[in-house]
C-alpha cells in the first residue's frame, strides 16, 4: 500500500510540474523550489518521531543522488518530454534494478527477469518510435528521463541497502536526503546563475507537497519491504502520469494508443520483474 500510494503521489507530482512550469519556465529553479516544498512537508514526520543523528550520513550521501542529481534532470525531462512521457520512461527503473543486480550483487539471471527485461525494452522501443508526437516533445528530454531513472534505480538500492542496518527514522532520512539533494541543486544554480531563485515557490509548490509525500510513503515502503516488490509497485507511477495526463492535460500531452501500450508494456514488464526476483 505504501508503494502504491508512493507511486499515484509521484505520477501526481510529474503532472503538476508540467503545470508549473508552464506558469514558471525554468526547470532548474523549479528542481530547488519542488525539494524545498518536499523537504518542509517531512519535517512535521520527523519532529513527530525520535532524531537519531549517529546513523544519518548515508542518508545525506544517497541524497547527492536522488533527489540531488535526480530530480534536476527529472524537471528538465519533464519541460523537454512532458509529463506522460517522462513518466512512462522512469517506469524502467525495475529494469536498471535488475542490471545493477546482475552486475553488482551477483544475481542470476532467469527467465522471468529476461521477459521482463524485453517487456520494458519493448515499452520504450514504442515511446521512442512514436509518430505524431506533440511538438514540445525532444529527444533530449527523453534522454534526461533515462538518466533520471538510472539515478533513480541506484538510488533506491542504496536506500533499501541502508534501511536494513540503521536506527535512523524512516522520516528523518527522507529529509536527510530531500536536505541533500537540495544542497546539489543548489550549489548548481550558484555555479552556473550565482544566485538562487526568489520567485515561483507558490507554483512549484503543490508538486513539491505531492513529492514529498511520496517520498515519505516510498521510505517507509522499503523500510518494511524488499526492493523487489517495493520498485515495481512504484514503478506504477507510468500508469498513473499518463491516466492523469490524458485527464488534465488532454491537448498538450496527446496520448495515443502507442503512448498507453507503451506503459501498459513497461508495467507488465517491471511486475515480472518483481515476481521473478
Amino acid at each position: 500500500m505504501l508503494a502504491l500510494a508512493s507511486a499515484f503521489l509521484f505520477g501526481a507530482m510529474t503532472v503538476a510540474l508540467r503545470f508549473a512550469l508552464a506558469r514558471v519556465p525554468d526547470a532548474e529553479a523549479g528542481a530547488l523550489l519542488t525539494i524545498v516544498s518536499a523537504l518542509a512537508v517531512t519535517l512535521p514526520f520527523v519532529a513527530a518521531g525520535p532524531i537519531a543523528l549517529g546513523g544519518l550520513w548515508p542518508f545525506v550521501l544517497a541524497g547527492l543522488l536522488g533527489p540531488g542529481l535526480s530530480q534536476l534532470l527529472f524537471t528538465l525531462a519533464v519541460r523537454d518530454a512532458g509529463a506522460s512521457r517522462t513518466s512512462v520512461t522512469v517506469g524502467t527503473a525495475p529494469l536498471f534494478s535488475v542490471a545493477i543486480a546482475l552486475a553488482f550483487l551477483g544475481e542470476p539471471l532467469q527467465a522471468g527477469l529476461a521477459a521482463g527485461a524485453i517487456l520494458i525494452v519493448g515499452g520504450g522501443v514504442l515511446l521512442v518510435g512514436e509518430s505524431g508526437r506533440p511538438v514540445h516533445v525532444k529527444q533530449i528530454g527523453l534522454a534526461f528521463a533515462l538518466l533520471a531513472t538510472l539515478v533513480f534505480a541506484v538510488r533506491d538500492s542504496l536506500v533499501r541497502h541502508l534501511s536494513l542496518e540503521t536506527d535512523v527514522e524512516p522520516a528523518l532520512a527522507a529529509a536527510a536526503t530531500l536536505g541533500a539533494g537540495g544542497f546539489v541543486v543548489s550549489l548548481y544554480l550558484l555555479i552556473t546563475r550565482r544566485r538562487l531563485p526568489s520567485t515561483g515557490l507558490l507554483a512549484f509548490a503543490p508538486a513539491g507537497i505531492l513529492f514529498g509525500l511520496s517520498y515519505l510513503c516510498l521510505f517507509e515502503g522499503y523500510y518494511r519491504g524488499r526492493v523487489t516488490v517495493v520498485s515495481p509497485l512504484v514503478a506504477t507511477e507510468s500508469l498513473w502520469g499518463v491516466a492523469l495526463s490524458a485527464l488534465l492535460l488532454r491537448r498538450q500531452e496527446l496520448v495515443g494508443s502507442r503512448l498507453v501500450l507503451g506503459t501498459a508494456l513497461v508495467v507488465l514488464g517491471g511486475a515480472l520483474i518483481g515476481v521473478t526476483r
